[in-house]
């Protein structure tokens, strides 16, 4: 079995290099497989999913503290399509202190579903995804030269998982990526972004998040990464996720293919233990549960307000029918 996997795994990383495409469609969409290599179905890629739903609290995880994110640089960012998501190069200076080892900023990406749904999230938290998550990578600087070194060996990556749900009003830091959309609408297209506070991409506050050694979400998935996924959430406008679905495409050619639904499927955990730092409120009810409890209220309530018209009905009929008769009584006596 170990000969299969390591020889499987040499196929894959000589495909790549080859040029072989891999794509979220079809059986790779469930494992990040490089298509169009026959039977990649026989080889699971390694997990990523985390279920936040059965986490063991740890009151000793270090806080995360980011460095240099707030200015990471004077110069321009390169912003990229790669065919597989929109991609943002970071400085050196950005990095991560909090974990293992000192772990430098790379790269930043987003992943989110096809136009019109509001599910796009690799991560969920209760088994609800939301409509996008943005992925910080950084690699471990204290062991390594370069991200591509770092990549395959164990907790050679940090990554930062900040789920991104649909606000009110439009988030003026995530505009500095999304408003460049248009600017590489197509595969291999780039542009440079003016450096901007990406510290304020990151929820507001970094106390509460989970925390799991996983793999990376595309190929070759390496199980490298030290995630960090965020509780709180940030926001943008439903314009901008309009802007994320509709803008880019995945290939150069005409008729082009619209890039969409670029998030890997949940995966299991297989034994993974996946650590919070906070107490989670949990519900005693699934959701199917709890809007069954709500159809059974508001029935009941409805049942209750009948069950009072009614009874209010019958009252003022009785009364009505006594007042007749104190009346009817009333004449009899009178004429006598």
């Amino acid at each position: 079995m170990l000969f299969f996997t390591l020889l499987l795994e040499v196929i894959w990383i000589l495909a790549a290099e080859g040029g072989q495409h891999w794509t979220y469609e079809g059986e790779s969409r469930t494992q990040g497989l490089p298509l169009p290599l026959p039977h990649w179905d026989l080889f699971t890629c390694p997990e990523d999913f985390c279920r936040t739903d059965r986490v063991t609290f740890d009151p000793e995880l270090p806080a995360l503290q980011p460095h240099g994110y707030d200015q990471p640089s004077t110069e321009p960012l390169d912003l990229h399509n790669n065919g597989h998501t929109v991609q943002l190069s970071l400085p050196p200076t950005m990095y991560l202190e909090g974990l293992p080892r000192k772990y430098v900023a790379a790269q930043l990406h987003l992943h989110w579903g096809e136009t019109g749904s509001l599910g796009g999230s690799e991560h969920q938290i209760n088994s609800e995804a939301t409509v996008a998550e943005l992925h910080i990578v950084h690699y471990d600087s204290d062991s390594y030269d370069s991200l591509s070194e770092a990549a395959p060996k164990p907790q050679g990556l940090a990554v930062l998982g900040i789920l991104i749900e649909v606000g009110e009003t439009k988030n003026p830091v995530y505009e500095h990526i999304l408003s460049h959309l248009h600017e590489i609408r197509h595969k291999d297209q780039k542009t440079s972004v003016p450096p901007f506070n990406v510290g304020e991409l990151l929820p507001p506050q970094l106390d509460q998040f989970f925390r799991y050694n996983g793999s990376l979400t595309t190929p070759p998935c390496y199980q490298s990464v030290l995630w960090t996924v965020f509780s709180r959430r940030a926001q943008i406008s439903m314009g901008q996720l309009e802007e994320l679905q509709e803008t880019l495409f995945s290939t150069e050619e005409v008729p082009s293919k619209l890039l969409v639904r670029n998030y890997r499927a949940p995966q299991p955990l297989n034994q993974r233990t996946v650590f919070a730092s906070f107490i989670q409120a949990r519900s005693s009810y699934t959701t199917g549960e709890m809007l069954s409890l709500g159809v059974g209220i508001l029935v009941g309530c409805l049942c209750l307000l009948l069950a009072v018209y009614f009874i209010a009905r019958k009252i003022r009929k009785k009364r009505l029918g006594n007042r007749k008769s104190v009346v009817f009584t009333s004449a009899r006596a009178t004429e006598a």
